[in-house]
């Protein structure tokens, strides 16, 4: 991981960590079902944002630094861990 970018990746998942809690309040306060359903794809949108962030370093750092080491192995590697993250997310 990018270390210039975690501070702001732990930021957002703080917030996050906040906005999950006032979904539980909202569900323990008996709220409106579709207020509750409107924050929870809040939440949603912003972890596919802290998502797109950790895969922006992934592919810019840890692909990058394997292509330019020039270890074929270790290429395969992280191409075949890429590939089983993305696999999953479907």
């Amino acid at each position: 991981m990018n270390r210039e970018n975690k501070p702001k990746l732990l930021n957002r998942l703080n917030r996050i960590e906040g906005q999950v809690r006032g979904v539980a309040r909202m569900v323990e306060e008996d709220r409106y079902c579709i207020d509750v359903l409107t924050q929870i794809q809040a939440v949603r949108a912003a972890l596919a944002k802290v998502e797109t962030e950790l895969l922006r370093d992934h592919l810019n750092h840890c692909i990058v630094g394997a292509m330019v080491s020039g270890d074929e192995a270790e290429q395969r590697k992280k191409a075949e861990e890429l590939i089983q993250v993305l696999e999953r997310a479907r």
